[in-house]
């Protein structure tokens, strides 16, 4: 089993994508327009650019996206709530270049630092209002 977590966007999808793809070192492998689908999925013109469909794979780990509007996800502009995209790495100068990169542009909700549990750990909310928890697995250093 796999469980891969699909995050929404109202048209920043693509933009998201390859900002994550950047900073994880992932491979987009799936980037579908609304205009690539079927005629009968075509409605309005402004939505032809946004993604239907996204799939990044960051070694053996995926995520998708999606860009929806608010007529078919009523909550897409508010903030996300109640989830975070959570990052392991055994290297803390890893985890803390992602924690850096991603929280450029959005929200520090707890700097990454040393915890009772982790030699580095740090929550953002990047530019794109996704939540994440960036962890260093091991032992705190003295």
């Amino acid at each position: 089993m796999k469980i891969v977590p699909s995050l929404s966007f109202n048209g920043q999808c693509r933009e998201a994508f390859d900002f994550y793809a950047q900073v994880l070192g992932g491979k987009i492998t799936a980037a579908m327009r609304y205009a690539d689908g079927p005629p009968e999925m075509q409605g309005d013109p402004k939505y032809n650019d946004w993604l239907m469909h996204c799939w990044m794979d960051v070694g053996d780990q995926s995520i998708m996206g999606a860009d929806m509007d608010v007529q078919w996800a009523p909550n897409i502009t508010k903030p996300k709530n109640g989830f975070d995209v959570s990052l392991h790495s055994n290297d803390a100068d890893e985890a803390r270049r992602w924690f850096d990169a991603l929280s450029e542009g959005g929200k520090v909700v707890m700097p990454f630092e040393k915890t009772f549990w982790s030699p580095g750990f740090g929550a953002c909310i990047d530019k794109f209002g996704v939540p994440w928890m960036i962890n260093t697995n091991g032992e705190p250093k003295a």
